[in-house]
């Protein structure tokens, strides 16, 4: 999904502002893999891994992303769903995340509180959100109309292709160029 409420792509000023630790620029094409069954199996991992740090603050934790959508082409990196009280709240979970390996890697307070954290292996992208943020049923319903809607996925996935064999400077920048079409699947998923 887009990391953004609008069409606007982010800046590089505000993709660089948003990073914790070094930000390495992407440049170069985006991977991406056909669905492997495996990826909701490390996922029920990695799920074990973030409910033994973080316990009864869990308020949601789901997997999202492409590689949540069964036969759907992916960046192979499993992306995750956290709904946390408040996610603006570091002191309440970054340190219990990091003693299980993951890293706060983008911190955008402007953007609905959003934290990301990465895991090495498998890949992962860690999305906590406050409970109540919008951005939350953007997410879920996206991922559940593309599990149920065969020529959005085909879609979507075209549209994938077509961006990922560009050069793009950060992954960032990737992401941005799919929100028409996200934001027309969305509105055939509202509509629905």
């Amino acid at each position: 999904m887009d990391s953004n409420n609008t069409n606007t792509p982010m800046t590089e000023e505000e993709i660089l502002a948003a990073t914790v630790g070094d930000r390495k620029p992407h440049n170069s094409t985006v991977h991406l893999a056909s669905y492997d069954p495996a990826w909701p199996v490390m996922f029920a991992q990695l799920k074990q891994r973030v409910a033994q740090a973080l316990g009864d603050k869990i308020l949601l934790l789901e997997h999202v992303g492409s590689t949540s959508i069964p036969g759907l082409s992916a960046k192979p990196i499993i992306d995750m769903l956290l709904v946390v009280e408040d996610s603006s709240d570091e002191d309440a979970y970054v340190a219990s995340l990091e003693q299980q390996d993951f890293t706060l890697r983008i911190r955008e307070p402007n953007w609905h509180a959003h934290r990301l954290f990465k895991f090495v292996d498998p890949k992962t992208n860690l999305h906590v959100f406050s409970d109540g943020c919008e951005e939350i049923e953007k997410m879920l319903l996206f991922r559940d109309w593309l599990r149920t809607h065969a020529e959005d996925r085909l879609r979507y996935e075209e549209t994938k292709r077509e961006l990922a064999a560009r050069t793009w400077k950060y992954t960032q920048n990737y992401a941005d160029a799919k929100s028409k079409v996200v934001q027309e699947i969305m509105a055939r998923a509202r509509r629905a």
